[in-house]
This record gives structure tokens, C-alpha cells and sequence, in this order.
């Protein structure tokens, strides 16, 4: 099955490990089109740095009345159950829901179809397939990407759509989501990229040599 038909859930958090997941936004593409969208603020669960708030714009005081993001383990085990993970640089994602729950429910090895594995893993990562695929662009920060794809003007009208209006910029978890979401659905219409399976999308997504050659591996036997 090609990769595009696979629910395929793009995950953003802003906080860190230290202050905790402060606000997630988990956008569920399928067939290249966004199907879903979720967000919420969390309540910290150690101190926000104040160099972070003024990146994130998400204040300790301000997120006093909000359940904590462990409150949310069943949404996220039950979308892991669903399809494969994916993120704009990955491990920062992946360090910081492991970080909280060490581990998913058994759930599908979308690298082995039929096999099952509990892991929050492997990720599909979009700044490394944005690297390999085009490779003339010099930045792989997530607003570059948008510009230079030329997906801006779609990400505002997703964001007017999904986001709540104070959220409606880089650094909120949602709208970063919905620009990386933008990014996988640009990479769906490459020719070279468009048919082929979800486990070579998330070797791809990886340029640890070792790990790819695992993940292809998966793949052949």
C-alpha cells in the first residue's frame, strides 16, 4: 500500500522536557488531506524558562488550570495504534513523549506490516525527507520550507480552519502541525516519492545509516 493511503499523524509540542508538554497539536492526513485536528494547552510540570516563553508565548501562571499532558495517554496510545507518528525533526518529539510514557500500548510496526512493536516509533521525519528530496533548499527550518514550497497561503487557510486565533503562528503546536502536514501532502505529489510504501518513507526518514539499513531490513524479511 502506498504510503499516502496510511492515516499518517503529524505531531508538534511546545515546552520541554523539563517544564513539560505545554501545548500538543496532532494533525491525521490521509490521501494527502488533512482528515483531523487537535490541540490543547497543558498545565506545566516544572518551571517555563522565560527565553522559552518568549518563543512559544506560553506562560507558567497562564497554564495553571489545565489538565496536565499525561492526563491524555489514551488519545495518543490509540493514535499510535492508528497510523505511524511524524514530526519536523523528529527526536525532539519523540525525547519528549518518552518522557512521559516510556512506552506505547503493543501497537502496528509500520515498518513490518503484520508485526507489532511498543514503540512511539519509528517516526516519519519531514525535515530529513525535505533534505534528501530537495536538496537546493538551504534552510530546513519549518517556516523556510513553507516559503520556499510556496504553502504558506494553504497553512493559513488550514490554521483559520483548525487553530484557535491566538495560536495562529510558528511556535503554537497546532499550526506548526498543519506546516509540517503541508510539507508531507508537497512531498505526495513527487513523482519519485508518491507510490512508494510507508516502511521506505520512514527509512528515509532517518540518515543514521545503521538505522536505515535496520528499517530496510524490516522491509525484506
Amino acid at each position: 500500500m502506498p504510503w499516502i493511503e496510511q492515516p499518517i499523524h503529524f505531531i508538534d509540542f511546545e515546552g520541554s522536557v523539563a517544564s513539560g508538554i505545554l501545548e500538543y497539536g496532532v494533525v491525521t492526513l490521509a490521501g494527502g488531506q488533512v482528515v483531523a485536528a487537535r490541540t490543547r494547552l497543558c498545565r506545566a510540570i516544572g518551571r517555563v524558562r522565560a527565553e522559552d516563553a518568549a518563543v512559544h508565548g506560553l506562560y507558567e501562571d497562564d497554564l495553571a488550570g489545565y489538565a496536565p499532558f499525561a492526563d491524555d495517554w489514551e488519545y495518543f496510545a490509540a493514535l499510535r495504534e492508528s497510523g505511524p507518528f511524524a514530526a519536523h525533526f523528529a527526536g525532539a518529539e519523540n525525547s519528549m513523549i518518552k518522557s512521559v510514557w516510556p512506552y506505547p500500548r503493543m501497537s502496528p510496526d509500520f515498518a513490518r506490516p503484520g508485526e507489532k512493536a511498543a514503540e512511539w516509533g519509528p517516526w516519519i521525519d519531514s525535515a530529513r525527507l525535505f533534505a534528501q528530496f530537495f536538496p537546493g533548499i538551504q534552510s530546513g527550518r519549518l517556516e523556510n520550507l513553507v516559503a520556499d514550497c510556496g504553502l504558506q497561503a494553504r497553512l493559513e487557510a488550514l490554521a483559520a480552519a483548525h487553530c484557535p486565533p491566538p495560536r495562529r503562528r510558528y511556535h503554537a503546536a497546532l499550526y506548526d502541525a498543519l506546516a509540517g502536514a503541508c510539507l508531507l501532502a508537497r512531498l505526495a505529489a513527487e513523482p519519485a516519492a508518491a507510490g512508494k510504501s510507508m516502511g521506505w518513507l520512514l527509512a528515509m526518514s532517518t540518515l543514521n545509516p545503521e538505522k536505515r539499513d535496520a528499517l530496510q531490513q524490516k522491509r525484506l524479511f
